[in-house]
């Protein structure tokens, strides 16, 4: 189990100098949109600074198929959640970008959920699923998908009206948070073909599934939104709120599709419940919007919404 625990927080390393990578490598060039995502591309793989981001991103991917191999969904989404603070303290030291008070005390929050759901596991208590039915999966996945998107493309429309508030990224963030949590979903269900015997039996069980193609639809469609997203917001914000959305919706969706028991002790039962709903307290409860143009605390992206 604690291999589980290291690996999870390896990722959370992985992942939050990877997104703090390619927050820094999009705002030195020009404005991306999902409007255009051929552009996006281009521009984006010129920079290598933002590869270098991209590949801490695939390494944390690989990490976190041997969490799903050794921790139950739920607790492994609650140890992920403590890659925020890292972020946070990456962003102010390489980006320069500053949190408000309101923040700060989320993220303390977050915090004491992620020792609630640490808390709540027992060495040699915890059952690990290896498998879901395919179309309960489907279901739960194919309507997250669509919702992401609409929700995305919602945000963009409100977000070029020029007498808006700067948005912090909460849209965008709970948008792309979706996407990811199919893939962590996916993530998952590849995980439990790697002890499969022999590597093309595994391979060709895996390409019966539906898991990679799951995995093909949210990279694509998450590279193109996060990016966009990425460069108009700050990445001390929109990651928090991603990332909480994604282990809000893997832990509870997940452990219901894969099957996974909740702790039978009551004492770890309300701890992991209790972690749960604090995340998503935290998630209702950040801002939505920025400062306006002109208040003592500007915010770095704010130069990205500013009308020429």
């Amino acid at each position: 189990m604690w291999w589980g625990v290291a690996a999870a927080l390896l990722a959370n390393t992985l992942y939050s100098l990877g997104f703090v990578l390619e927050k820094r490598a999009l705002t030195a060039l020009p404005e991306v949109s999902i409007r255009h995502p051929a552009r996006l591309l281009r521009l984006v793989l010129g920079s290598p600074l933002w590869i270098g981001g991209s590949l801490a991103l695939a390494a944390g991917f690989a990490a976190q198929l041997v969490v799903y191999r050794t921790l139950p969904i739920a607790a492994a989404q609650g140890i992920f959640v403590s890659g925020l603070v890292l972020l946070v303290l990456l962003s102010a030291r390489l980006l320069g970008e500053e949190t408000s008070g309101r923040e700060r005390y989320a993220l303390g929050a977050i915090l004491a959920a992620l020792l609630m759901v640490v808390l709540s596991l027992r060495e040699g208590a915890e059952t690990v699923s290896r498998a879901a039915p395919y179309p309960l999966i489907l279901l739960v996945c194919v309507p997250s998908l669509a919702l992401g998107v609409w929700l995305y493309n919602s945000a963009e429309r409100r977000a070029r009206h020029r007498h808006r508030l700067p948005t912090t990224g909460v849209e965008y963030g709970v948008a792309v948070g979706l996407l990811y949590g199919v893939s962590s979903l996916a993530i998952k269900g590849v995980s439990s073909y790697l002890t499969t015997s022999g590597p093309v039996g595994a391979l060709l069980d895996l390409l019966r599934s539906p898991y990679p193609y799951l995995l093909l639809f949210t990279g694509a469609f998450g590279l193109v939104m996060s990016q966009a997203a990425l460069q108009r917001c700050r990445a001390s914000l929109i990651v928090p709120v991603c990332t909480t959305v994604t282990c809000l919706y893997t832990a509870v969706l997940g452990t219901l599709s894969f099957g996974e028991a909740l702790p039978e002790d009551p004492l770890r039962l309300a701890l992991r419940i209790a972690g749960t709903a604090l995340a998503i307290a935290v998630l209702l409860f950040m801002p939505r919007h920025d400062p306006p143009a002109g208040s003592p605390q500007p915010h770095i992206g704010a130069k990205e919404l500013t009308p020429p």
